[in-house]
């Protein structure tokens, strides 16, 4: 049996920017890829007004008698709010390129299999006629995780406590973008959101690290536009190796 650590999901991520633009994938990633850009350099530009206001408003709310922990709880916050803003942003993007993700994870699977997965089938055609049911699908899914985000958006504003926050927002935008992403490969094999849990359970700790390796590249400038199609491929990868079929 194939490890499971979160080395081996980190390297299924990596393999993701290779595999997007393979012969007969290349098509399928121009949408995802040209999506996911505007959306982010619509959400940066918009971003960057409010900034200052936000680093503002968390001068007045830190405790004087904190003061002394500047120097750490400062760094900590401009990282949370990269990871806060980036992961709100990856997600808008996700929900815009919703009908075009499943066709990008079953060319990468035809690629890596000579097999195209059933519910991958169909072309252009198939993902007109799929286009509501997948943005149907992905508002619930980010109902899902708004209803999770919210109690530790609460950490941050909870002195002391708001130490650790941006840690415990780093795992968990970790675990949900993984899912976010492996939703596309594992869809296309019939399974909807709900069933897809304990199938990425079996390998948590691969998917962990496939998570932590998004939520990373999500947070740096310009490699972030290229985010989503390598990520959905990546998923594939790690799908198609090492999350068994239920049929």
């Amino acid at each position: 049996m194939l490890a499971d650590n979160p080395l081996s999901g980190v390297a299924h991520f990596l393999r993701g920017f290779r595999l997007m633009v393979q012969p007969g994938v290349r098509k399928w990633m121009v949408i995802p890829l040209l999506l996911n850009i505007l959306v982010f350099a619509g959400g940066i530009a918009a971003g960057a007004a409010g900034f200052a206001e936000l680093v503002a408003w968390v001068q007045t709310a830190t405790p004087g008698w904190l003061d002394w922990l500047a120097w750490l709880l400062w760094p900590l916050f401009v990282v949370a709010a990269l990871l806060v803003v980036f992961y709100a942003f990856t997600l808008v993007a996700a929900l815009v390129a919703a009908p075009f993700v499943g066709p990008l994870a079953a060319a990468v699977e035809h690629h890596l299999t000579g097999t195209t997965p059933e519910d991958g089938e169909g072309g252009i055609t198939a993902l007109a006629t799929g286009a509501v049911a997948d943005v149907g699908a992905e508002v619930r899914k980010l109902g899902y995780f708004a209803v999770r985000a919210v109690p530790l958006l609460l950490l941050f504003v909870i002195p002391v406590v708001n130490v650790l926050a941006p840690v415990a927002w780093f795992l968990f935008g970790a675990w949900t973008l993984s899912q976010e992403y492996l939703d596309a490969p594992l869809g296309n094999r019939g399974l909807r959101f709900p069933d897809q849990r304990p199938v990425l359970g079996q390998r948590r700790w691969t998917v962990l690290g496939f998570g932590a390796a998004a939520a990373v590249a999500t947070a740096i400038p310009v490699l972030n536009f290229l985010v989503l199609p390598a990520a959905v491929a990546g998923a594939t990868s790690l799908a198609v190796a090492r999350l068994p079929r239920e049929d």
